[in-house]
């Protein structure tokens, strides 16, 4: 294998390749056509004596050899980027930038009003784009650069993706203030005899507070199951129905909280993800700094006692 004479081009279309898991697609990412993916392919297999995709039912699979050097594969092709695109230093004052930020309503409703704060004062022409990309998507999303950031729960990720823990809650059951059961404490039975809200974005699946429950061989009733948190508040201030929620969420939409009457109910973790080839990328690390800040500030403000 003789990498000295390699155009750095085949490289481009080989990282499309494994992140689309099709040539068309890679093709379109790239900007050049499916025969021009192809013979890159074709001299790649040549280069290194290997056929790095095979084409199946699922689309191109990557072989091992694929595997091997897809990350110093990825990790080359962005350090290239910086150095082309951006000096090693990042002025936020200057910069012209959108960051690119996968986030619930939820998140965005505690993290952006903050951040656009801070943004508008240290970087005026910064901007961000915010969207929900599917967990499962998240990794494949950000080793190809769509994303920058995704803010969410624990998950299963490439050890390429490099994470940091932003934010810890306790889930409560909220229901509207003047509730039949707003009171200090809520009984187990008490607790399964009120109608839920459930949110989640995905279109099926149980939440943490229905694995407890199964757990315990019980099953509460879902009359609502939605997209948005934000929503549900307004179904909560007019009816008996209630959500099981993160603390800070009831709290700040002056709801009635009572803490749920399950032992070993885990915390909610809220993570901040990257990918490692961005890791030393002057403006990826100044936003990941922005971002940690304003949740510590987050953390600090909840933690101060609610007036009297």
């Amino acid at each position: 294998m003789n990498l000295n004479k390699v155009d750095l081009n085949l490289f481009v279309v080989f990282d499309a390749i494994y992140t689309e898991a099709n040539l068309t697609r890679a093709g379109q990412i790239v900007g050049i056509t499916q025969p021009a993916v192809s013979n890159a392919l074709a001299r790649l297999r040549e280069t290194f004596n290997d056929p790095l995709f095979v084409r199946t039912a699922q689309g191109m699979v990557p072989t091992p050899m694929a595997q091997n050097i897809i990350g110093p594969v990825r990790n080359a092709l962005q350090q290239l980027r910086i150095s082309v695109q951006e000096s090693r230093t990042f002025n936020p004052a200057q910069a012209n930038k959108t960051y690119r930020i996968s986030m619930t309503d939820l998140t965005e409703a505690m993290v952006l009003p903050l951040l656009f704060q801070r943004l508008r004062r240290m970087a005026p022409n910064v901007n961000i784009e915010s969207m929900l990309a599917r967990r499962r998507d998240t990794t494949k999303e950000l080793a190809a650069g769509r994303l920058d950031f995704a803010v969410d729960a624990p998950l299963n990720t490439d050890p390429q993706v490099r994470h940091v823990k932003l934010l810890e809650d306790r889930y409560v059951c909220a229901m509207r203030q003047g509730h039949p059961l707003a009171k200090d404490k809520i009984s187990l039975d008490e607790y399964m005899g009120l109608t839920h809200i459930h949110i989640s974005s995905r279109r099926s699946g149980l939440g943490h507070v229905d694995l407890a429950l199964g757990r315990m061989g019980i099953q509460r009733k879902i009359a609502l199951r939605s997209q948005h948190y934000l929503m549900a508040t307004t179904v909560l201030q007019n009816t008996d129905m209630a959500m099981t929620v993160p603390e800070r969420f009831a709290r700040r939409n002056g709801l009635h909280y009572i803490p749920l009457p399950l032992k070993d109910m885990a915390p909610l973790e809220t993570h901040l993800y990257w990918h490692e080839s961005t890791d030393q990328d002057p403006a990826n690390r100044w936003m990941r700094e922005q971002i940690i800040e304003i949740c510590q500030q987050i953390a600090a403000q909840d933690k101060q006692p609610e007036p009297a």
